[in-house]
């Protein structure tokens, strides 16, 4: 289950959302940028495009906040290519000025119109839509029900009348009857992403180029993934959850941090095999050709939190599941290649679950500098079954993090990197992670480009203004090229 060929080849790539990709509709799609930039991964000698979640984007446009873990965001679908497949007319494609930063608010008013016009040009009884819906039907029946109902009950799903609540069929069964066109919508759309991102993921095969998925861990509340599998997970008699996720206070944060998700019912799932994370692990993986697992450390142990708790004081840890669940579902994942997301869980536990499972871990090389010359983070102090990143999408950009790095940080930095000679920060954070033993490097678009804080992805606590940076096609032309392939020089 370690990553394959791990003592053969050292390789590297970009970590880049596809909403960062430019377009002229607001937001990156499936569409030729999404080509073009693997092309462009391959002729920078790069092996690997590491993607965020595709799933339906949530509160503060987080995808690590959606309504399903399984489906994909419709906003990502092209418009060019429904028109190229006839869904849609050039002509009924209205002029819209979009600001560079994506502005999900209005990329929404602009999409849905096309996509429901999409739909209804599209042929439903053909045989792709019939096999597809067979395929995915463990998902996509409920969370397109569960999407219709949202629509006219704007309310969370535990709100909702009690007959849709509980899911009783009477009132299924009526609600199917009279919304079946909203229903279908959310099929053909998730049909379309789907379909456009296989010819993305088998072009970026033939190019050589593999993508890594990611996995949150936990789900939200407000879900069909709970709505329709309410014995996985601890809620209560109203349906609201008894426990709910997060982490405890730190130097960081006197009150922790207090997520709210619903915590799984393990002892439930171990029931019937984990057969709902069984389906999970095995849609990503017939997408991915990687899967990094976020928050793996909850495998361990984790952190669960009274419902009805202000805080995350009142917490405590309790054991996870550990190798039993990955022993069960060897053999779904035996095939691919799993990442450990373990950051933040450097207790034996998780240590030992980690090498237990012979997964690679993350090293992120701006926590590097913090402590002293055993910080585990350096270097010299990881083996090859890792993957090193100068930051993650929930990192400041490494010219960002510099800036605001303390004295002592930029001493120790100075003193390790003296010998990388490059003017930017980034670029000698970078060619120190290549040099690293590390198997794989994956480094954000942003560092390659020596960005500032204003194009960071993401910033942890924050809802406002986050997912929206977006690079400018222009961006990615011969002189970055030479950058990349000389900075990734050893590898690929």
């Amino acid at each position: 289950m370690q990553l394959k060929d791990k003592k053969q080849k050292r390789e590297s790539g970009i970590l880049l959302s596809i909403t960062a990709l430019p377009s002229k509709h607001g937001i990156g799609s499936l569409g030729e940028e999404a080509f073009r930039f693997v092309d462009f991964l391959k002729e920078s000698n790069q092996s690997y495009w590491q993607l965020l979640p595709l799933c339906p984007v949530g509160k503060g446009n987080s995808p690590y906040s959606s309504v399903c873990s399984f489906a994909g965001e419709i906003l990502l679908i092209d418009i060019k290519k429904l028109v190229d497949c006839k869904l849609l007319k050039q002509e009924e494609i209205p002029e819209c000025e979009f600001c560079h930063k994506v502005d999900y608010t209005k990329v929404r008013l602009f999409k849905l119109p096309l996509l429901k016009k999409a739909a209804e040009r599209f042929d439903s009884e053909s045989p792709q839509f019939k096999e597809f819906k067979k395929k995915n039907e463990y998902w996509l029946e409920s969370f397109a029900l569960f999407m219709a109902i949202s629509e006219f009950y704007p309310a969370p799903f535990y709100d909702w009348s009690t007959g849709l609540k509980y899911r009783f069929p009477t009132a299924l069964e009526l609600f199917k009857e009279k919304h079946r066109k909203e229903i279908l919508f959310y099929e053909i759309t998730q049909f379309l992403f789907f379909s456009q991102f296989e010819e993305l993921k088998d072009y970026a095969r033939q190019k050589g180029i593999k993508l890594i998925g990611d996995i949150p861990f936990y789900v939200s509340e407000n879900s069909s993934d709970v709505w329709s599998n309410p014995n996985c997970f601890l809620l209560g008699r109203n349906m609201r959850p008894v426990l709910v996720a997060g982490v405890p206070p730190d130097i960081f944060s006197k009150d922790g941090q207090l997520w709210g998700n619903p915590i799984y019912d393990w002892e439930y799932m171990k029931t019937d095999g984990f057969l709902w994370w069984k389906n999970r692990l095995a849609h990503n993986a017939r997408l991915y050709d990687v899967i990094r697992i976020d928050h793996f450390r909850a495998f361990a142990d984790y952190y669960v939190i009274p419902s009805h708790s202000k805080n995350a004081r009142s917490g405590e840890w309790q054991k996870g599941v550990g190798m039993e669940f990955f022993r069960s579902v060897r053999e779904i994942i035996n095939n691919t290649e799993i990442i450990a997301e373990d950051l933040g869980g450097e207790t034996e536990t998780v240590k030992k679950l980690v090498l237990e499972s012979g997964f690679p871990n993350m090293k992120v090389l701006q926590f590097a500098f913090s402590s002293d010359l055993t910080n585990q983070f350096l270097p010299r102090n990881f083996n090859e079954n890792c993957v090193c990143y100068t930051g993650t999408h929930d990192n400041d950009t490494s010219v960002g993090w510099y800036e605001k790095a303390t004295q002592k940080e930029k001493l120790m930095f100075q003193n390790l990197l003296s010998d990388k000679p490059y003017k930017s920060v980034a670029h000698k954070l970078i060619k120190y992670g290549m040099e690293s033993p590390a198997r794989i490097v994956i480094i954000p678009l942003q560092d390659y480009l020596s960005l500032d804080s204003s194009c960071r992805t993401n910033t942890p606590g924050t809802d406002n203004g986050n997912w929206e940076w977006r690079f400018k096609s222009e961006m990615l032309n011969d002189e970055l090229t030479q950058i990349i392939k000389g900075l990734s020089i050893g590898r690929n």
